[in-house]
């Protein structure tokens, strides 16, 4: 089954689907310039963690283009931070941001040192591809039978490099015989999963229904979930793990439902240097994303919000974290 790639390099500029407009239009950003880069970021026309972190990439890579050799050492600082201060949560970002760093470190005074950064991107990109692959695989190990299984978010090729990390795993079980019905929670704020994943899911013809997050509880308490599976944006090194909000919710309601709760997620998402979830910083977005939805208004303003993009999901309630190495248990000590 053929997928949409989010991400695209070719004839020298960067492809992105801007996600924003799904599934309603299919439109793509091509650009060469790390500024406009930065901002598909920020807007989440690209989104998800290890696409974020190709894109920064690319992004930081073509920022020496038709770039003065004099001038290079200044623009890449500029583009560097730039990139860097984009979203906070997602470790894929600055793992990829610093791969690229490494290559401009080592190769600064090269004259193909532009060349050298856009084929370290291409490598990155190609890894997470492969990672996808990997993940899909082992996670066809989690299922003993005819499935029928509940996402959040999305976590599909539109959130990474390849194929997608849970969305890969279904997609996989799928191709096997062992998915019955993919339940997808709408993802509110922004709908990743009403907008993006049932877009995913529909192409690939996978059934599917839709359901507001707030449904998910009596969903199992109707014994329709035989698994949750989501992805994830930064795991600490105990496994705590953040994702998009209400996440956690999930975790929780499946511990009590006694169903299990799976993360998939490529090694690039634990971050070694943080030991546990409390360490992981949780961006806050603009409250007009809810008092707002496709630029029209639907509640006051001035009203005050809570607008955290991730939660954090303890150790104690995941069943088991697939990456391409294998599926790990508790106790998690990565």
């Amino acid at each position: 089954m053929k997928t949409q790639r989010a991400i695209e390099f070719k004839n020298e500029q960067l492809h992105i689907i801007d996600q924003t407009k799904l599934p309603l239009f299919e439109e793509f950003i091509i650009t060469d310039d790390y500024e406009r880069v930065a901002i598909a970021i920020e807007r989440l026309e690209v989104r998800g963690a290890p696409a974020i972190g190709i894109t920064a990439a690319y992004g930081l890579a073509i920022s020496l283009k038709k770039i003065p050799k004099e001038n290079y050492s200044d623009i890449f600082e500029k583009a560097f931070h730039r990139l860097a201060a984009t979203r906070p949560t997602a470790v894929n970002l600055f793992f990829a941001l610093n791969e690229i760093k490494n290559v401009f470190d080592q190769c600064k005074n090269e004259d193909d040192l532009y060349i050298r950064l856009i084929s370290k991107a291409v490598s990155i990109h190609q890894n997470d591809i492969d990672l996808c692959d990997r993940i899909a695989n082992n996670g066809l190990k989690i299922f003993s039978k005819k499935s029928r299984v509940l996402t959040h978010c999305n976590t599909g090729a539109l959130a990474t490099g390849g194929d997608g990390t849970a969305l890969n795993v279904i997609r996989k079980a799928y191709e096997n015989g062992l998915i019955e019905h993919v339940h997808v929670d709408e993802t509110r704020p922004l709908l990743q999963g009403s907008r993006l994943t049932a877009w995913e899911l529909n192409k690939l013809g996978i059934p599917f229904s839709i359901n507001t997050d707030s449904a998910s509880a009596f969903l199992m308490q109707q014994n329709k979930v035989d698994l949750v599976i989501v992805g994830a944006d930064r795991i600490a090194v105990n496994g705590d793990a953040a994702n998009k909000i209400g996440t956690y919710n999930l975790a929780l309601i499946c511990h009590y439902h006694k169903i299990p709760f799976y993360i998939a997620a490529p090694t690039t998402t634990i971050d070694k240097n943080c030991q546990s979830g409390d360490e992981i910083k949780i961006e806050l977005r603009n409250k007009n994303e809810l008092s707002h939805f496709n630029e029209m208004q639907i509640t006051m303003e001035d009203y005050p919000a809570f607008t955290p993009a991730f939660d954090i999901t303890p150790n104690k309630l995941i069943t088991a974290i697939i990456t391409e190495r294998s599926i790990h248990y508790p106790p998690f000590g990565f």
